[in-house]
This record gives C-alpha cells, sequence and structure tokens, in this order.
C-alpha cells in the first residue's frame, strides 16, 4: 500500500491544512508523540464486510501522527516550563524584585536596631564613668565660661554697670600646690551623709580667689562626727560681715524657705547677728513665714528714716535699728521683711539698696537675702554684686534646674565668673521618696559650682505656714546644719 489508497482500495481523504495549523497552534511543539512498545498497543482496525459503506476516515494531525480530537486542550506548561530568565537561567518570579526590597529594608533595619543599642551600650558606659573630684575646691576654680574675646578684658578698667562690673578679685593667696609636693594632701572622696550631699567641682586650673583659700578635707565620717564639724565650723569667725544671696529666677524653687532655714540654723550656733532679708521687688513673703509679728514695719519704714539711722553708732544705732526688725520666736536672728505694695519697688534703685546693705553690716555678721525672680531689676543686681556667697536654690525638677543654669551663664557673662565658681547649690526635695533626678542634678550642678548640699522633704513646711527650726525633723535639721557649714566654711578663720 503505497499511502495513497485505504486498506479498502479507496483513495484517502486528505486533511485539510487548517486541522494541521490548529493542531500546532494548540500544542505548540513540533515533536511528535511514538507509542509506546512496551505498554501501549495500537488498536486494530475494524475488519467489515464485503460490499458494507467504508467508515469515514477521522482527519489526522501530521505532526503527532495520531487521529486530531478537537476537545483535545493543550497541556498547560508546568513550572519547568515557565520562561526562563536568560541572566541567571532560572525561572523569572514577578515577586523577586518585591521580596527582595523587604530583605534589603529588614537588612537595614537590622543594621539600624545595631547602631542604636552601641550608642546605648557607650553613653550607659559614660554614665557610669566617675566624675573626677578636686583636691581642693577652695584652691581651684573651673574655666572660665566667658565668651571669646571677653577674658581679655575681664581684668581691664570696665564702666560700672551690672553687665560690665568692676574688678572683684581680692587679694592673692599663696600658690596652690601640686601633686608631688611635701604635703600634697592625697584624693578625696565627697562627702555623703545622711540625706545631705556635699560633691566639690571637678578639677580645674587654680586662679586666686576671695577670701584667702583654705585647706579642707572630705571624707566619709559618721553623721554624729560630720554634724559636730558642721557646728565647730559654723562657731568660727568669718572675718567681717558676710553675704549670702539664694538666687534663682524661677518661682517655687523654696529660695525663701532656704533663707529662713539657713539664717535658723547659723543663728541657733552663732546665738545672735544673723539676718534674713526679703529683698523681693514684688509682694515677698518671708515676713509672713518667719519672725514674730510683733510690728507690721518693712523695708519702706526703714528707707523712709534711714537718713537719720545711719548717724547712729552703737548701743544707740542697734536699738534703733531693732524697731524696725523682726524677731524668730527663740531670737536666734532677725528679720527684714519686704514691702508688700508693689509700686514700692519703684523706689529700690540701686544706691538704696547699697546704703541699706551696708547699714546691716554694721549690726549683724551674716545677712541671708532672698533676692527675688526678676534678674533685670535693680536691687536683684546690686545685691549679686555686693554678695560673697551665692547659694543657688532648686528642686529636682528639669525647669527648675534649667533656670537656675541659665542665670549661671547670665552671671559668667557679666563677668561674675568667680562668684559663680565658688557658689553653692543647694538641692531641696519637696516630697519624700526617691527622686528620679536628684542624681542626675547633683552630679551636674557638681560640674559648675563648688559644692551642692541636698536637704530631704521635711511635712514641717508641707502646709507653707510659720516656719520653726525646732519644728523639723532630726534628720532635716542635721541636713540643714551641713549645708549651713558649706556654706559659710570659705570665710570661717
Amino acid at each position: 500500500m503505497d499511502g495513497t489508497e485505504t486498506g479498502w482500495g479507496r483513495p484517502a481523504e486528505p486533511a485539510p491544512r487548517w486541522r494541521a495549523l490548529l493542531g500546532r497552534a494548540r500544542h505548540g511543539s513540533q515533536t511528535t508523540d511514538e507509542p509506546d512498545d512496551e505498554h501501549e498497543t495500537p488498536a486494530a482496525e475494524p475488519r467489515m464486510a464485503p460490499g458494507s459503506p467504508p467508515l469515514p476516515s477521522r482527519p489526522v494531525n501530521p505532526l503527532e501522527r495520531r487521529p486530531f480530537n478537537p476537545l483535545d486542550q493543550p497541556p498547560r506548561p508546568g513550572p519547568e516550563q515557565r520562561p526562563v530568565n536568560p541572566l541567571d537561567r532560572r525561572p523569572v518570579n514577578p515577586l523577586d524584585r518585591r521580596s527582595a526590597r523587604l530583605e534589603q529594608r529588614a537588612a537595614e533595619a537590622h543594621r539600624a536596631a545595631e547602631a542604636n543599642r552601641a550608642a546605648e551600650a557607650q553613653r550607659a558606659a559614660e554614665a557610669q564613668r566617675p566624675i573626677e573630684r578636686p583636691l581642693n575646691p577652695l584652691d581651684t576654680r573651673r574655666p572660665s565660661r566667658l565668651p571669646e574675646g571677653f577674658q581679655g578684658r575681664a581684668e581691664a578698667e570696665q564702666p560700672h554697670s551690672f553687665f560690665n562690673p568692676p574688678n572683684r578679685s581680692g587679694p592673692q593667696g599663696p600658690p596652690p600646690r601640686v601633686p608631688g609636693d611635701p604635703g600634697y594632701p592625697p584624693a578625696r572622696a565627697a562627702a555623703s551623709v545622711g540625706s545631705a550631699q556635699v560633691m566639690p567641682a571637678p578639677t580645674a586650673p587654680p586662679a586666686p580667689t576671695s577670701p584667702a583659700p583654705a585647706r579642707i578635707e572630705w571624707r566619709q565620717a559618721r553623721p554624729e562626727q560630720d554634724v559636730d564639724r558642721a557646728i565647730q565650723v559654723l562657731r568660727r569667725k568669718v572675718g567681717k560681715p558676710r553675704v549670702l544671696a539664694f538666687a534663682n529666677p524661677k518661682g517655687g524653687v523654696h529660695k525663701t524657705t532656704a533663707t529662713v532655714l539657713a539664717a535658723a540654723t547659723i543663728g541657733s550656733v552663732r546665738g545672735r547677728g544673723v539676718l534674713a532679708w526679703d529683698d523681693n521687688e514684688l509682694r515677698g513673703t518671708l515676713g509672713l513665714r518667719a519672725g514674730s509679728a510683733r510690728h507690721a514695719r518693712t523695708i519702706r519704714h526703714l528707707i523712709s528714716d534711714l537718713m537719720q539711722i545711719e548717724n547712729m553708732h552703737g548701743e544707740t544705732l542697734l536699738g534703733e535699728l531693732d524697731d524696725y526688725l523682726r524677731h524668730a520666736s527663740d531670737g536666734s536672728y532677725d528679720v527684714l521683711a519686704g514691702e508688700e505694695n508693689p509700686r514700692f519697688a519703684q523706689r529700690l534703685d540701686a544706691s538704696t539698696v547699697h546704703r541699706v546693705m551696708e547699714l546691716l553690716r554694721r549690726t549683724h555678721d551674716v545677712i541671708c537675702v532672698d533676692t527675688g525672680n526678676n534678674v533685670e531689676s535693680v536691687n536683684w543686681q546690686t545685691v549679686m554684686k555686693a554678695a560673697d556667697q551665692l547659694v543657688i536654690t532648686t528642686v529636682p525638677r528639669e525647669d527648675a534646674a534649667f533656670t537656675a543654669d541659665w542665670m549661671l551663664d547670665l552671671l559668667n557673662e557679666t563677668g561674675m565668673d568667680e562668684l559663680v565658681a565658688n557658689a553653692v547649690t543647694l538641692i531641696s526635695c519637696p516630697s519624700p521618696g526617691k527622686l528620679p533626678l536628684l542624681d542626675d542634678l547633683t552630679k551636674h550642678f557638681a560640674t559648675r559650682t563648688r559644692g551642692v548640699a541636698v536637704v530631704p522633704y521635711d511635712p514641717a513646711l508641707e502646709v507653707g505656714s510659720s516656719i520653726e527650726y525646732t519644728d523639723l525633723q532630726p534628720e532635716t535639721r542635721a541636713a540643714w546644719m551641713r549645708a549651713a557649714a558649706l556654706m559659710i566654711e570659705p570665710f570661717a578663720e
């Protein structure tokens, strides 16, 4: 049989061309499927009786040599039949780029987290690093914080004003000793007893201070010994009358309380010669919280008779001035109350405040001044220029500490860097328990001032009424004794 005839002698009907094209398009392959001789056996052609009409032949796909079935569907491409990327010879996945971006972002986030952990570990290590303490807080000076170009003019003659004050430097003391010299003291730790902590300022280049420096040894001691040492310091002579200025422009930082309790503590040891002065230009409360109300005279009445009182001397002066002062219940200190009328602030010019200060120096050894809140007022600036000891009062709060820090910068910029370097920071605890910012603020102000004293909370001060030193708890009185000794110690002979 030559392929042109069927088995029955009839010519074969050729497959239309469109069938071949249709099959080729459906199958998408030019390979032929040969029957597997081992597993498949071609079906035998049916036999028909002679003379019967022939069966219609099915169209045959010449590409695969098997009967064409129009219902057959082309096989779906499997995973191995997906388009291949010629660059990496693997199936192309449209989600691969998105996965790569996600992996890149995850890697960047991981690196950022590692960097943050390393930075936090470094900050923690720096926070735990011990702060260097000075060998003697009175022999050392912190570097000046004056602006560039101002230091060269600090000692030059300037116009007499608050922003260009005269030279405050006093007589130079003996040159400080350095490590290796005979008698050089060993390193000392900060004194911290009970509720009060005294931390000297860090090491800085030495400079002359006023008064003459004295050698102080800071060491750990029992509370009883520490209080006894503070009492001995407060009993010493102070050379000349000293002015302690309690300052912080922020309100509610215990300026009035600190002024009264410092005067009460020093007066309880010295017995006399201590005065608390309310120099607030507005209505101050020191006269209400301290001293007996035996009369209603204030600084306004004293200024009205100031010229007459200035010409008195001795016992006559003491007797006449006593009529304008109030006294503590135990007689340990006197009080010069502020004026309640705010219009009176216009009369407190620099000359008047200076005259009152000189009059009080003639009758008292220690004058504690509540300076008020306005750093631009003339009386505030006059007291700062006349002060021998600056006491910065604050509480463990960010706003109070920030204002105190700003005030120190202001005093440094106006040429009072010596007053700032020898200042004392007094931190009062307004509530019981451990306060979160207490340790951080103690360390911070220890780097800016000569020393830091912490006084604890006392329920007797909670009501805001009259302050009685004898009503305080023993721990509070001991803490105030150490704080007052820290203020007076540079002047003690």
